[in-house]
């Protein structure tokens, strides 16, 4: 079946062209969602959503306005967005201790080969105990430079502070 009398089959709600859609940017989709929420079953999740969502507004899609794919790769990225921006994924990452990032960073998992992690958790230990601080809470557990200000009682300016000095520490162990 051509893709472009799929799309206008999807768009008068068939059932059959939905499923063949499906079967064709699944994958994709969920890779563009994968690379922004970075864990595997929110991002079936949201995969799901999107194409309940396009199936819903299918009829706002047009071809004049660009491809299909394209269309639907801009409404996973969107809904991934509003995800990783949502209060209950933020309340989850900040639930996770540094310790679960270190260890996926030594062990490659979610690395390429050529990507030299080895190493990265003495870098950071061999900081400050007031950088490790407010690196842990700032790159780990996603906290706000606000919200570090307030769980560490310190002002946002020391926040930002000893963030530049702390990440221009680590420059400097790492050239």
């Amino acid at each position: 079946m051509q893709l472009e009398s799929l799309v206008k089959k999807f768009k008068a709600k068939d059932v059959k062209a939905f499923e063949k859609l499906y079967d064709l940017y699944n994958e994709s989709v969920q890779g563009v969602v994968f690379n922004i929420v970075r864990e595997q079953s929110i991002a079936e999740e949201v995969t799901q959503d999107v194409f309940i969502k396009a199936w819903n507004n299918a009829e706002s899609y047009s071809e004049k306005k660009g491809r299909f794919f394209t269309w639907i790769i801009n409404i996973a990225r969107n809904a991934a967005i509003d995800k990783v921006r949502s209060k209950n994924f933020k309340n989850n990452a900040k639930n996770l201790d540094a310790e679960f990032f270190v260890d996926i960073l030594e062990n490659h998992d979610s690395l390429d080969i050529k990507t030299d992690a080895i190493g990265i958790k003495n870098f950071v230990n061999k900081l400050k105990e007031t950088c490790i601080k407010v690196i842990e809470l700032l790159y780990f557990k996603g906290f706000t430079q606000k919200e570090v200000s307030e769980s560490l009682d310190i002002p946002l300016g020391t926040v930002k502070t000893r963030n530049r000095n702390c990440i221009n520490e680590l420059r400097i162990m790492l050239k």
